[in-house]
């Protein structure tokens, strides 16, 4: 099953499964007492015991139990390395929970066994909802997939690197960032601009630079269009900035997390990140929140107009007949303060527009806030993740090879497994 915000925030080392004070239940059921007992599959945002999602959903779980008495709630935690399999055990043993949050609706959806999510939202709350991600959790033109938690990228830089190069202001075109690299490079001996192409999450940050350059992996049909001249040619813009120095050495091997790091250091000028870069950054005890800033992402001629977007959705199951306790249950869950709560949390971003409209003044945040109800998603196809093993492996031999080869065997291998 896929995942899409998994690797953008840590996650603990084992795996966790955890229960509400409330106790816990083999499967949901309304007991003769007229009370229904809901059960939910979540995964661990946290690094530890100490910011545990589980004291999350407990708060939460308490909260709503007080208002609505003859509902009870329990919850699984897992960690994010086991959850796939954990929820693949439940379903063979046909112990459905009622909600699962983190895993791919549209497989739910094409197993004929998950609700509308119209069915399960008030109007109101369905609404509210970002509609890039609603739309991808869609199946033959319905919604199944209910967004919870978003991230999106924008572009970091060092501001004091900058005051040392004799740089004004944050580049908005390709041109000026590589004229601000050099610049860099050259009066502090840091690396001007981070761009990591390695495995790690390769096919992120190529997909933002493509975006730059009126490309993406899919067409306007939707179609795999990998190898666009749009595509082509960002890569070859690529290879004439990492051939200059403008860049870390050898970036289609380097990986994203290090790069954080060296820029969470001060080594490095600029980069592409999310929210999650910003507890990297203060863990590192390098830069204060005065030495750097976020903004839109610099395009080919102009600022990025949709930024890359990622998330994770709840989907409720049609196994129990318990659509309007589902239904109470989450419209508790998506008022804005409890969105709030988690995002400010995990360094994540919300998934409703009210909850972004109530974060909107908030200064980290809303670099990231501004392109999000405009992002784009990563394809909705079948094969998305064959594609995606395939771009993290190989795109980054497009850096001082034949940018037109790579990117068309990676084509051809997306069209002919699709």
């Amino acid at each position: 099953m896929k995942r899409r915000l998994v690797g953008s925030v840590a996650v603990g080392a084992s795996a966790l499964l955890a229960l509400t004070a409330c106790g816990s239940s083999s499967g949901s059921g309304s007991g003769s007492n007229g009370q229904t007992t809901l059960t939910m599959v979540v995964p661990d945002y946290g690094t530890g015991a100490a910011n545990t999602t589980g004291k999350y959903w407990t708060a939460i779980i308490s909260a709503f139990e007080k208002k609505y008495p003859t509902i009870k709630v329990t919850f699984q935690l897992y960690n994010w390395n086991v959850i796939d399999s954990k929820v693949q055990t439940m379903l063979q043993n046909k112990q459905y929970p009622d909600l699962i949050e983190g895993e791919s609706p549209l497989e739910f959806a094409q197993d004929k066994i998950a609700y509308p999510a119209s069915k399960v939202l008030s109007p109101s709350t369905y609404s509210d909802m970002l509609k890039p991600f609603m739309t991808a959790d869609s199946y033959q033109g319905t919604a199944y997939g209910m967004p919870f938690t978003t991230s999106s990228r924008a572009f970091f830089y060092n501001k004091k690197l900058f005051a040392q190069a004799g740089i004004a202001a944050p580049p908005t075109t390709w041109a000026q960032l590589q004229t601000d690299a050099a610049k860099i490079k050259q009066k502090t001996g840091k690396v001007g601009f981070g761009l990591p192409l390695g495995s790690e999450e390769a096919e992120a940050e190529s997909l933002l630079w493509f975006l730059g350059n009126g490309g993406g992996y899919q067409n306007s049909s939707g179609q795999y269009d990998i190898n666009s001249p749009q595509n082509i040619q960002t890569f070859q813009f690529l290879n004439t900035l990492v051939k200059a120095g403008d860049t870390e050495p050898g970036p289609g091997s380097q990986d994203r997390t290090p790069l954080w790091e060296q820029f969470a250091q001060g080594q490095i000028g600029m980069i592409n990140g999310s929210p999650a870069l910003i507890p990297i950054i203060q863990q590192g005890g390098k830069l204060t929140a005065a030495d750097y800033a976020a903004t839109a992402i610099p395009g080919k001629n102009g600022p990025l107009t949709s930024t890359l977007a990622v998330g994770d959705s709840f989907v409720a199951l049609d196994t129990q007949g318990h659509a309007s306790q589902i239904k109470q249950f989450l419209d508790f869950v998506y008022q804005d303060k409890y969105q709030l709560q988690f995002d400010k949390e995990y360094d994540l971003l919300p998934a409703t527009t009210s909850a972004i409209n109530s974060l909107s003044s908030d200064t980290t945040f809303a670099p990231f806030l501004q392109r999000l109800p405009s992002g784009t998603l990563y394809p909705a196809t079948g094969n998305w993740q064959q594609v995606d093993d395939d771009i993290k492996t190989t795109i980054g031999t497009a850096i001082g090879g034949n940018p037109s080869a790579v990117l068309g065997a990676i084509q051809q291998k997306a069209t002919s497994t699709s």
